[in-house]
C-alpha cells in the first residue's frame, strides 16, 4: 500500500510543480532522479551495505529515465487524474502484453478485457471538448510503457534496496543527457525556483526512491498479473486526491474511460488467474 500511495503522490507533486511553472520538465526530471539516487545511497550506507559493485543494470536505468522524462513532459498539460489513468492503463497493458508474448495463452475473456481497456484509452484521448491534449497523452502512454518495462525487469530481484540504488545511480547521467536533449528540442529555457526544486526533490527522494524500493520488495511475492492488478488502485487514489487537493474535476468522460480501462484490465487478470 505504501508503494501505491507513493505512485499517486508522484503524480500530484509533478503536476503541482509543472502546472505552476515553478520548474521546467527537464530540470524536474534531473532533480528527481538525482535526489532519488542520493537518498538511496544514504539509506544503503546506513544499512551497512558496501556499494563497490552495485546491482541493477543500464537497461533498467534507461527505462526508469524514459518513464521519468516522459512523465514530466506530459504533466505540463495533463491533469493529475487523467495522467494517472493514462499512465497506469498503459502500464497494465504492457505487463499483460508481455505475459502473452512470453507464451502465456490468452482466452476469449482475456481478449475481451484487453479490448475494453484499449477502447477506454482511445475514448479518453479521442477528439472532443473534454479530451486531453494528444501530445501530452502520447507522452504519458510512453511513460506507462517504460514503467511497465521497469516493473517487469524488477520481478525476482534478490535485494530491492541495492538494485533500486544501482538503477537510480546509473540513471543520473542518463537523465542529464536525455533532459538536455529534450530541452534543446522543445525549447522554453531552464526554470528553477526554490519551490519547484523542493517538489522535485521530495518526489525523487521520498515518493520515488523509497516508494520504488517498497514496490520492488513487493514484486518478489507477486506474479506479473498480480503486479498489474494491484496498481489499478493508483489512478483512483490520484483522481480523488487531485479533486480534493488540486480542485480538479472528475468529468463524465474520465469516469467512463476509467471504468472501461480498469474494468477491462481487471477482467483480463481475473480470468487469467482463474485459468
Amino acid at each position: 500500500m505504501a508503494a501505491l500511495v507513493a505512485f499517486a503522490s508522484n503524480s500530484l507533486l509533478c503536476r503541482v510543480a509543472l502546472s505552476s511553472g515553478a520548474i521546467d520538465p527537464a530540470s524536474f526530471t534531473v532533480c528527481r532522479v538525482a535526489a532519488g539516487a542520493t537518498m538511496l545511497l544514504i539509506v544503503a550506507r546506513a544499512a551497512g551495505h558496501r556499494l563497490v559493485h552495485q546491482p541493477g543494470d543500464w537497461r533498467s536505468a534507461a527505462a526508469l529515465v524514459a518513464y521519468a522524462l516522459a512523465f514530466s513532459l506530459a504533466y505540463v498539460r495533463l491533469g493529475a487524474g487523467i495522467g494517472a489513468l493514462l499512465l497506469f492503463g498503459a502500464v497494465q497493458l504492457t505487463i499483460v502484453g508481455a505475459a502473452v508474448a512470453a507464451g502465456e495463452r490468452a482466452g476469449r475473456t482475456e481478449w475481451v478485457g484487453l479490448g475494453l481497456a484499449l477502447a477506454g484509452l482511445v475514448y479518453l484521448v479521442a477528439p472532443g471538448f473534454t479530451a486531453p491534449p494528444v501530445t501530452a497523452s502520447v507522452l504519458m502512454v510512453a511513460a506507462g510503457i517504460a514503467w511497465g518495462v521497469y516493473t517487469i525487469r524488477g520481478r525476482g530481484i534478490a535485494n530491492p534496496l541495492l538494485t533500486t540504488t544501482g538503477n537510480f545511480a546509473r540513471g543520473v547521467p542518463l537523465a542529464v543527457a536525455a533532459s538536455a536533449g529534450s530541452a534543446l528540442a522543445i525549447g522554453g529555457g531552464v526554470v528553477l525556483s526554490p519551490r519547484g526544486v523542493m517538489l522535485a526533490v521530495v518526489s525523487g527522494a521520498v515518493t520515488s526512491a523509497l516508494g520504488y524500493v517498497a514496490w520492488y520488495r513487493a514484486l518478489r511475492g507477486l506474479t506479473a498479473m498480480r503486479a498489474a492488478v494491484v496498481q489499478l488502485a493508483v489512478p483512483v487514489l490520484t483522481a480523488l486526491a487531485a479533486a480534493v487537493l488540486l480542485g480538479e474535476r472528475i468529468t463524465l468522460r474520465l469516469a467512463l474511460a476509467g471504468a472501461l480501462i480498469l474494468g477491462g484490465i481487471a477482467l483480463t487478470i481475473v480470468s487469467r488467474r482463474r485459468r
